[in-house]
């Protein structure tokens, strides 16, 4: 049986547009075609991880930059280290990926965003379909973060595939696609911020400039969008 995964991640929520806080909504599919094997890679990356003093860590990428919770007392050449563990573990799955990102201004409250999502989520299926229905099974692995987009999700593949299925209890430290989802939106917020020049001193710290950030980073992952 042909199986395609599907791991979501998203920034942002749904509540009115404020133009201080989250100027987009940005939500992320990383594709997992099952027959691809990725645990010698899953090994590598928790040998590597356990190395530097973490067992069964969770890593979120946006509190690791911004050096709070678990990080609050890592230099940035260590938060940076676990930064490019993650990325490179990423870089080397044979996985896709597509990012979504929504002007809240656009989009003001709850139902104009939702629309929106549904819309374009619907459009790219579509533009796609012959792909999605090679599989005898795509299964969607959402931790349920925001009611919203799981219902929109939902709608949205249970329409549009015949073979769709929502895996529950999922999450982060059961499944490491959802990690590298989690990344992915944060790289896309970089990558907006980078182009208006507004990447703060935290960020700086980690990527050290604009122009680092676009070449070690945001150029090598682009090789994996779909």
């Amino acid at each position: 049986m042909k199986e395609l995964s599907i791991f979501v991640d998203e920034s942002g929520d749904f509540g009115h547009y404020n133009t201080k806080y989250a100027p987009q909504y940005v939500f992320s599919l990383v594709l997992h075609e099952q027959q691809n094997s990725i645990e010698e890679q899953i090994k590598q990356f928790e040998r590597e991880m356990f190395n530097m003093g973490y067992l069964n860590h969770v890593v979120h990428t946006s509190p690791l930059i911004r050096k709070e919770d678990v990080y609050c007392n890592l230099s940035p050449n260590e938060r940076r280290s676990i930064f490019i563990k993650l990325f490179f573990f990423a870089k080397n799955l044979p996985i896709k990926y597509k990012t979504f990102v929504f002007e809240r201004k656009q989009c003001i409250d709850e139902s104009q965003l939702k629309n929106r999502i549904e819309i374009e989520l619907s459009r790219f299926i579509e533009l796609e379909y012959e792909y999605f229905s090679s599989f005898d099974k795509v299964i969607l692995y959402y931790d349920n973060g925001q009611k919203q987009l799981a219902s929109v999700l939902n709608k949205v593949l249970d329409d549009k595939l015949v073979s769709f299925e929502r895996r529950l209890e999922v999450k982060p430290y059961k499944y490491k696609l959802l990690q590298v989802a989690d990344m992915v939106c944060t790289l896309e917020l970089l990558r907006i911020k980078a182009e208006n020049n507004r990447l703060n001193i935290s960020e700086m710290a980690i990527f050290h400039s604009v122009r680092d950030l676009k070449k070690d980073f945001l150029k090598k992952l682009a090789e994996k969008e779909f």
